[in-house]
């Protein structure tokens, strides 16, 4: 079979238009319809694109402003966990002694504004006691015998925070084991 060549396409055509008019202005018109068409639905898709974009971009700008402080966070864990390690460090005999009871309260007052500051910023203690391990917000460090359930927290190493639905640091914590 013999290939038509572009010049005899468009010879034919060219008749054929020629002989009925009203057919070619019709594949004419059927033609426009089709690419009408066609770039309706790029543009369509060119703003449902765009809309997307726009989705996550202010996604990503408020997950920005949500969690900007994520890392000075966990930088001062470590300062909050000293405060309350030094609070804890107090004999009770000296927190009601005259000498101390000024560096006592100043202690236990920067303690409350630490907590305050944490609230104020969505961050949040971890409670673990208790409650049965979960690897998302726990790191188990030992397992300790216990009459305690298996898996369950027994002890409490280091305190563990969210900021906001994410976990800043997780909670180190002794898992009860079975007594055998």
């Amino acid at each position: 079979m013999e290939d038509i060549s572009t010049t005899d396409a468009k010879a034919l055509r060219d008749e054929t238009a020629h002989a009925s008019p009203e057919l070619a202005e019709h594949d004419r018109a059927a033609r426009l319809e089709g690419e009408l068409a066609e770039a309706r639905q790029a543009v369509l898709y060119a703003q449902a694109e765009v809309q997307n974009v726009r989705r996550r971009a202010e996604k990503e700008a408020a997950d920005a402003r949500t969690y900007a402080a994520t890392a000075f966070a966990r930088d001062i864990l470590s300062v909050a966990d000293n405060l309350t390690r030094a609070l804890q460090a107090i004999p009770e005999e000296l927190r009601g002694d005259d000498k101390f009871k000024g560096l006592v309260i100043g202690l236990d007052a920067t303690g409350r504004e630490v907590e305050s500051v944490f609230q104020r910023h969505g961050i949040t203690k971890i409670s673990a006691l208790g409650e049965g391990l979960d690897p998302n917000r726990h790191q188990a460090m030992l397992e300790v015998p216990s009459d305690a359930a298996p898996g369950t927290i027994v002890q409490e190493m280091q305190t563990g925070y969210m900021i906001r639905d994410r976990l800043l640091r997780p909670a180190m914590v002794g898992v009860a084991r079975s007594l055998d």
